[in-house]
């Protein structure tokens, strides 16, 4: 055994320094450097026999290497295997994170308990009847999934030699601790040495391995960013606790896109996928009410339809409001001086609020046209006509600009049933044969002479 040695480390960062300072040079916080026992031992944490490795012992040309048996795990969850690309990738380190209480652990002990394969799910937070009894609850089946209560990784990478499992779920990796750190579990140089254990692991016996991973009060997942940086994909688990919908979004991907999302629903039996959100993202009202409007997004390759809703009043106070919620408010106050100066419309003494319900944020500009519509339908009180969506981006000088992917936009709103949609003059349409009425507009003053007469 080697000297133990003392480092200091940045608990935001990870930076390492060989002795203590007040403030990180790496990321300029203060307070945050501590000090931490680091024990270097010639050992090895994850071997593997020459037998079981499957990885290449040369370096080999692009043409040479064979990627025909890289087929990916299907996860029997079609939202998650959306997120992903299409299912686990062999050998890949999934990080999920989200808030306490929001559901990570109910997700993948879901998921383990449905999957075909031979799962390990191992928890250092919970007792194995504690496991037992939320199993019990989400599903009657669990014939191929393992149980483990274990925190040291020496521990648990002898009994993945044992059962020699297909995917491995870890819960949480900051309970995580080895041997070869003298430090407590959840700090930076222990999460960072068994994060690497696991990527060795999964790497030389391609292995999927998935992880839960905690948070701090700022969201961002807890311990050091080189951790995001180390495992191949990061997804986010949101929503909130009051509420029964969850989203899970991919922050980081090396396999597929990170513009996915996918959307559950919180039931005592577990967690619901929801296959058409576009049901839950659209409020049902008994009238006809004046600020609301309809609109069409994408999320990755997924076309969703979203309800926006705003409310227009004279200011109160001195100063005008302007508050939003799931939209950009500078794209808001933008829209806003558009009316004022190129429509006409007298906005500027008046408060206004925008909401988009669902509690998702959209980012996508094509929503411009129905926040338009639902504005200037709570300013002059009239009701927008059911059946009525927009797709359209709104430039600085009023005009409608086109918006990508239209055809799938109109696609999605004939299906639930719209009968009209405004869309930009200048979109090529590819569609020959619909149903649903195409409303060209080149201007805002067009669409409101169509809307309000």
């Amino acid at each position: 055994m080697s000297k133990v040695k003392t480092a200091f480390f940045c608990q935001n960062c990870g930076t390492q320094y060989s002795k203590w300072q007040g403030q990180c040079n790496a990321c300029k916080e203060w307070n945050t450097i501590v000090e931490e026992l680091v024990q270097k031992e010639e050992k090895v944490a994850w071997k593997t026999t020459v037998s079981t490795s499957k990885v290449a012992t040369k370096p080999l040309l692009v043409k040479e290497i064979d990627t025909a048996q890289e087929i990916r795990l299907n996860t029997t969850d079609n939202e998650l295997n959306r997120v992903l690309g299409g299912g686990l990738v062999p050998g890949s380190l999934t990080l999920l994170g989200g808030e306490p209480g929001i559901g990570k652990s109910t997700l993948l002990l879901q998921i383990a308990l449905k999957l075909p394969y031979k799962t390990f799910y191992v928890s250092g937070e919970e007792s194995q009847k504690q496991i037992k009894m939320r199993a019990e609850r989400i599903t009657s089946n669990g014939d191929n999934c393992y149980i483990l209560t274990e925190t040291k990784t020496q521990n648990i990478f002898r009994q993945i030699l044992e059962i020699a499992p297909d995917i491995v779920i870890i819960d949480s990796i900051q309970t995580l601790h080895t041997d070869y750190i003298e430090s407590s579990a959840g700090s930076i140089s222990q999460i960072r040495e068994c994060t690497a254990e696991l990527i060795k692991f999964a790497k030389e016996t391609n292995t999927p391995v998935l992880l839960i991973g905690h948070i701090t009060k700022d969201g961002t997942i807890a311990g050091p960013k080189i951790l995001e940086h180390m495992v191949d994909t990061v997804l986010q688990f949101e929503g909130d606790r009051n509420h029964v919908y969850r989203i899970l979004r991919s922050l980081k991907n090396r396999f597929g896109s990170t513009a996915e999302l996918g959307i559950y629903e919180m039931q005592g039996s577990g967690l619901r996928e929801v296959d058409n959100p576009s049901e839950i993202l659209i409020s049902h009202k008994d009238e006809q009410l004046s600020g609301t409007a309809i609109a069409t997004t994408l999320e990755g390759m997924r076309p969703l339809m979203i309800e926006i809703q705003a409310l227009v009043s004279t200011a109160v106070y001195g100063t005008p409001q302007r508050s939003t919620t799931g939209y950009n408010a500078k794209r808001l106050n933008m829209i806003l001086a558009v009316l004022e100066k190129r429509a006409g419309f007298r906005l500027g003494t008046k408060d206004v609020f925008l909401n988009v319900t669902g509690g998702i944020s959209v980012e996508d500009t094509a929503i411009d046209l129905a926040v338009v519509a639902a504005i200037l339908s709570s300013n002059e009180d009239i009701a927008i006509a059911e059946g009525f969506c927009f797709a359209g981006e709104v430039g600085l000088s009023g005009e409608i600009r086109p918006v990508n992917r239209i055809d799938q936009r109109i696609q999605e709103a004939e299906k639930l049933g719209f009968t009209s949609i405004f869309v930009s003059k200048h979109n090529k349409i590819a569609l020959k044969k619909t149903e649903i009425k195409i409303i060209l507009v080149s201007k805002i003053e067009d669409m409101v002479s169509e809307l309000f007469g």
